[in-house]
């Protein structure tokens, strides 16, 4: 690896608003912002939208959509390629 051209990797605080999460992990993701983590410790921290705490896929709350449905409504409406012809 050459040297000088990585960015700084070291321990980043992401908190998550919506889900009033936060975790410690190792980031390049750079803030002025700084909070005290469990461990007494200063970190900087990085606020995110949406982490695995709050998205509605890893949480178990997303929809499942009827493809199926939608297909033969569609066939009904406008008939299906091969009555046309």
């Amino acid at each position: 690896m050459k040297h000088g051209i990585h960015p700084d990797y070291r321990p980043v605080v992401f908190r998550d608003r919506a889900a009033g999460v936060s975790f410690l992990t190792a980031s390049t993701a750079a803030s002025a912002a700084t909070v005290e983590w469990e461990d007494g410790r200063t970190y900087p921290v990085v606020d995110v939208e949406t982490s695995s705490a709050s998205h509605p896929f890893y949480t178990g709350t997303a929809r499942v959509l009827d493809v199926a449905g939608r297909v033969e409504r569609f066939n009904r409406r406008y008939g299906s390629p091969t009555a046309t012809r």
